[in-house]
């Protein structure tokens, strides 16, 4: 299983999914003032090769930052307030601290030698220039290449006009034959017809072509993609008539985003009657998306569903969509420009509201989909292909916000996404959203009251114990009043987990037990009954009961093998180690916590992760090996401080801590202790799991 993004030290980069045709001196500038400058915004008109000049210069310089070259596409983002949540979600920073504005991604950064790509900043400008600047001030090593059609006027920026590819007769010694246009003409023309090349009966045709098109690489491309069933000459002729139309029958060249507009009109009238219409359906999808989405949200009058799959054929044969595999299958995806584009026929056809609808209604049915398959052997699944909606979910999410009469359908959405902002690393902005969507909907009814239990949740995984309290609190009134009986035991569930991070295990010994009385024998297996067993073993730890824990954990661990569910399973191994190191079974305890971070690495469980180390930085102390422990200790201790509030504030889980710092200091000193605990802080999450997990006898070869 492939580790989550933001775990690879290497960086994200997109693959490059064609080649790259001339710019040679546009690279070379390029790379010259990323050396110079910290902030370099690539501008230029739409179509002319913004994101695809900065994709290469980032895959050209990326050895040249330790941490990685990172990227953000901000292209279908429309909430300025959700800049810094899409890079941090980017980055793959699993973001559960209860801190505001950007303090996570920038501690982060903080002491990180890495390139952030910023691709598609026009519409964020303001956003985008206030952000930058806050990143660049703490991070010294940071450098960010943004691309937008107009500059940040961000401190510090340099500004790089990207230009249309030169064309034939801009320079009277050029070879045709060699000119970029051309060779870009050239190249795409061979992709879709494999038996043409540029020659010399067909080059003047070209060059003129390329002339026509103002040397914009994504008119180019278009209209090479036409070679499949016209000729040069053809394509030539076409064009010239539109462009005439244009321009009022001048001999007068058209501005060139008029250029543009021209050559994608002309493509898009050149598309059958259901190419056409499912373009401009396929402009309310955020990111990418599956052929099952395009089904649901695109088929209906005049596009039955049964002829999607060969309607995207034919828009991948003409390039307006992208294709590329995924494990999870294959995905599409339409350009930023086409997709504008795209949405402005929908306007005109008067469909843009209810298509909009039909994409949150999709969505909708997805998060209810993932929530009820969460526990079982699809979980990992349902992780990485929620991960991978996210950018379609916050425009659904986005649609409700914003539409009024919506705001309760928000609710339900936010709340069937429990497990995305608790198990996979959003925390902080799904308590962000379903704060935002409660504040609409102050009058209680069943969907708030799920979204206040799941508020809880979100807030007790941040360590604001004080938010989790008032939410569950206010969930159990508001479900009596509304006979909601089920809200009623997981607001009982969701006080019991405050009152057990809090460390008041009178109070979470009840509420816990209430809840394990009431969901045993029944099929929810999460949010209520598997980490309310887990939640109270650690209260039965905490009071000595272990074997009474140690029974529970072993039911647990078998419902979970039996249901295949996996990320509570980890809790379970987790707490399980603690018991068994509380009872002198120290190898057990160290072959059940690997086990519980062999699980996390396939979910984005930062927190989990860095809980698990803490528990084997105790567990190298008791065995002997006090260096590992402290700098098992700075690992752990770093990776808390920028993802979540360190052990949660929990006395549970602080106690330990310090008296493992304590016995540690003691056992090797203070400089020792310090030069150790500095070397785990250096250690990225990666790399620290693989050092956690290698065999305690070769902790020699630790770094350096």
């Amino acid at each position: 299983m492939a580790t989550p993004a933001g775990w690879r030290q290497d960086g994200n980069l997109p693959v490059e999914l064609t080649s790259f045709v001339g710019r040679t001196r546009l690279l070379a500038s390029l790379r010259q003032r990323l050396q110079q400058s910290r902030l370099v915004t690539v501008t230029g008109i739409g179509g002319v090769g913004k994101s695809r000049t900065a994709l290469r210069i980032a895959h050209q310089v990326r050895r040249q930052f330790a941490d990685g070259v990172w990227y953000a596409d901000l292209a279908r983002l429309q909430d300025p307030a959700m800049v810094h949540h899409t890079i941090t979600a980017a980055l793959g920073i699993a973001d559960q601290s209860p801190r505001g504005g950007s303090d996570t991604l920038a501690e982060w950064l903080a002491d990180r030698e890495i390139l952030l790509v910023l691709d598609t900043c026009e519409h964020l400008v303001e956003s985008c220039a206030e952000l930058t600047q806050e990143l660049l001030n703490v991070a010294p090593n940071l450098r960010i290449l943004a691309t937008s059609r107009r500059s940040l006027n961000a401190p510090g920026e340099y500004t790089l006009s990207v230009p249309p590819l030169s064309v034939p007769g801009d320079d009277p010694a050029d070879n045709p034959f060699t000119n970029e246009a051309v060779e870009l003409f050239s190249e795409r023309a061979s992709a879709v017809a494999p038996d043409f090349v540029v020659d010399e009966e067909n080059v003047a045709a070209v060059a003129e072509l390329c002339r026509r098109l103002d040397g914009i690489p994504l008119a180019i491309e278009l209209a090479a993609v036409r070679l499949k069933t016209l000729s040069v000459e053809q394509i030539l002729a076409l064009l010239a008539d539109r462009f005439s139309l244009l321009s009022g029958a001048s001999r007068t060249a058209l501005p060139r985003h008029q250029t543009l507009r021209a050559a994608i009109g002309w493509s898009h009238e050149l598309c059958q009657p259901a190419e056409r219409l499912l373009w401009a359906r396929l402009s309310v999808f955020a990111g990418d998306f599956e052929l099952e989405a395009a089904r649901y949200v695109c088929a209906g009058e005049s596009l039955p569903a049964e002829r999607i799959l060969d309607v995207v054929t034919g828009l991948v044969d003409q390039s307006v969509l992208l294709s590329f595999a995924t494990p999870a299958g294959q995905r599409y995806r339409l350009i930023d420009t086409l997709r504008q584009y795209g949405g402005e026929w929908l306007d005109k056809l008067g469909e843009t509201d209810g298509l909009r609808r039909r994409h949150r209604d999709y969505y909708l049915q997805l998060a209810e989909r993932s929530e009820h398959s969460w526990s079982g052997p699809r979980q990992v699944h349902w992780f990485t292909r929620m991960r991978q909606e996210h950018d379609n979910i916050r425009v659904a999410l986005d649609y409700c916000m914003t539409n009024r009469g919506e705001e309760r359908v928000g609710l339900e959405l936010l709340a069937s996404l429990w497990f995305l902002w608790v198990a996979c690393g959003f925390s902080r902005e799904g308590a962000l959203y379903l704060e935002r969507a409660l504040k609409a909907c102050p009058a209680p009814s069943k969907e708030r009251c799920k979204a206040l239990w799941v508020l809880a949740y979100v807030r007790s995984a941040q360590g604001d114990m004080a938010g989790a309290l008032s939410a569950a609190e206010q969930c159990s009134t508001d479900a009596v009043r509304v006979g909601d009986s089920v809200a009623v035991l997981l607001a009982t569930k969701m006080q019991g987990t405050a009152a057990m991070l809090q460390g008041d295990a009178k109070k979470a010994t009840a509420l816990l037990g209430v809840a394990i009385e009431f969901h045993r024998g029944g099929r929810e297996l999460n949010p209520g009954l598997l980490p309310a067993i887990v939640e109270l073993s650690m209260v039965l730890l905490a009071q000595g009961d272990f074997m009474e824990a140690e029974t529970l954990l072993i039911d647990c661990l078998k419902v979970c093998q039996e249901r295949g569910e996996l990320w509570l399973r980890s809790y379970a191994w987790y707490v399980t180690s603690l018991v068994q190191r509380a009872t002198g079974r120290r190898d057990e305890a160290l072959v059940s916590c690997k086990e519980a971070l062999r699980i996390k690495r396939h979910f984005h469980d930062v927190l989990g992760v860095v809980l698990c180390v803490d528990t084997l930085a105790g567990l190298s102390l008791d065995l002997g090996w006090p260096e590992r422990t402290a700098m098992l200790l700075g690992a752990a201790q770093a990776n808390w401080r920028t993802f979540g509030l360190p052990q949660f504030g929990s006395p549970f889980f602080t106690a330990e801590h310090e008296q493992c710092v304590k016995e540690c200091r003691k056992l090797i000193g203070d400089t020792s202790y310090e030069e150790a605990y500095a070397r785990g802080t250096r250690l990225g999450l990666s790399d620290l799991i693989e050092y956690a997990l290698d065999d305690f006898d070769d902790f020699h070869a630790m770094p350096e």
